[in-house]
């Protein structure tokens, strides 16, 4: 493969196959249950093949099927046991690879954006990519100042592959449901569509990158690489080694996941606080879980500390492509309506969501049930610290999808507000990390430093929220 498949028909006739392909499978299933095998041994291999082509497809596209996949996979924990476990491994290793470009058309990128002359910029570089993501990959090489970074480079014809993906993906959203039972997919993949032109900018995210490097620098925590060269097409970034966040959630220790766990919830919180940005792709392949002598500048080439105490470990962030920018940080919305929530007051939860149009005018609900739908899913907030578990998650999610469900019937009535769209698929796609993790997290208290309204006297003085804006969409949770 010398390119990203860019033909719409060829593109258009993979993402086909996928539904086709399930059904297909469903039969030759039936077949072999005729022949005597026993239905959940057939069921079992039936999924697994299912899951075998839908990692084979999107990691090859690249391009919008690749990022769906990989914003699919931090859901798969809100998944029935029977149904995530086979898709989990493929979900999960698009999180970290797919299937990458040969050298050549590498070079033949880095030539037109950086000159012919490219080769100068370096003493090192590594022709095979260290990662291979949705719209770009990452090769090691070493600076000509001697720093160890990381090049990323945006595959040729990524924009026209991005939206003919979202597009096709978008038609075949009912068809796509079997392949992910319980999953909305036809929201996330407009949102996904809205977002393309940030993603393909590597101007915009190099400047949120240096913000988010320069707010982090001192920070004992949380380790942001340093921009060192950006050109179009072309990001050059100094290099942390450190262990996949993926890697984590399958084989890291208690103390480690509980350790990651704490640092993303803190991310989460304290960015928008401290930088007026929210970082929005927070799937497992973005972050790194580095041992405390870690530092990006000068410590690439030493070897991680595996016996580390836990708690000294620090969360490496990577990839800014695409960010919420929240000049004031989190709205106080969200804040004043969890301390309201948490103190039990119905009435007062239910004007301020009014207030900001979560509820609409044309619509009459029942404060005591709005309340009664809300408190389940914000537990991990009402207590010191909080397990996140795949039975916790699935809980909440069959509580909220089961059209049976007085939970389902009035979440359908609810509303969500443009400007809270993508704040709320990042907090759920990082709750669905951390159901991953299996973390035991101190929620309340990332809570209390940095979401404005969560702390009564912090909300006291602070304005009252802005109105909403008149149109929303359906909360999909």
């Amino acid at each position: 493969m010398s390119d990203l498949p860019r033909k719409a028909v060829t593109r258009t006739a993979k993402l086909a196959a996928l539904p086709l392909g399930f059904a297909g499978r469903a039969t030759w299933g039936l077949g072999k249950r005729i022949g005597g095998k026993s239905a959940e041994l057939v069921a079992r291999e039936v999924q697994q093949r299912t899951a075998d082509q839908l990692f084979k497809t999107l990691g090859e596209l690249k391009g919008g099927a690749m990022k769906l996949g990989q914003a699919l996979s931090v859901f798969e924990s809100a998944l029935p046991e029977e149904i995530a476990g086979p898709y989990r491994a493929a979900l999960t290793k698009l999180q970290e690879a797919a299937p990458p470009l040969p050298a050549r058309t590498v070079h033949g990128v880095l030539a037109e954006r950086m000159g012919e002359d490219w080769r100068e910029y370096f003493l090192e570089f590594e022709d095979t990519p260290a990662a291979a993501a949705s719209i770009g990959q990452v090769h090691r090489a070493v600076w000509q100042d001697g720093r160890v970074v990381a090049v990323k480079v945006q595959y040729p014809g990524a924009g026209e592959a991005l939206l003919s993906d979202l597009a096709q993906l978008s038609r075949f959203a009912r068809l796509l449901g079997p392949l992910v039972p319980g999953v909305d997919i036809k929201p996330l993949i407009k949102e996904l569509r809205d977002r393309v032109s940030e993603e393909l900018d590597y101007e915009l995210e190099a400047q949120a990158q240096r913000e988010h490097a320069a707010e982090f620098a001192d920070d004992p925590d949380v380790v942001i690489p340093q921009v060192v060269h950006q050109a179009d097409q072309v990001l050059v970034t100094e290099w942390i080694d450190g262990i996949p966040l993926s890697q984590v959630i399958v084989e890291g220790t208690a103390e480690q996941r509980d350790r990651a766990g704490q640092l993303l919830a803190r991310f989460l919180f304290s960015g928008p606080a401290r930088t007026g940005l929210l970082h929005a792709d927070p799937h497992p392949g973005n972050f790194r879980l580095l041992p405390p002598a870690q530092n990006p500048a000068q410590d690439a080439e030493q070897p991680e500390e595996e016996d580390a105490p836990a708690g000294s470990w620090r969360l490496g962030v990577l990839d800014f492509g695409t960010v919420d920018r929240l000049p004031g940080g989190l709205p106080p919305t969200i804040g004043d309506s969890l301390r309201m929530a948490t103190e039990g007051d119905a009435a007062r939860v239910y004007e301020l969501l009014r207030e900001v149009n979560f509820v609409k005018e044309s619509i009459d609900l029942d404060p005591d049930e709005v309340l009664d739908y809300l408190l389940p899913m914000i537990e991990p907030t009402q207590v010191e610290e909080f397990t996140f578990t795949r039975g916790w998650i699935r809980d909440q999610a069959a509580r909220v999808a089961d059209p049976r469900s007085p939970a389902h019937q009035l979440g359908r009535q609810l509303n969500l507000p443009p400007s809270y769209v993508l704040i709320h698929r990042v907090t759920l796609s990082t709750i669905g990390v951390l159901c991953q993790l299996g973390a035991t997290v101190r929620m309340r208290e990332e809570l209390e430093e940095w979401l404005p309204g969560f702390l009564a006297e912090a909300a006291e003085a602070t304005e009252a929220p802005e109105e909403g804006e008149p149109e929303g969409e359906t909360v999909q949770v």
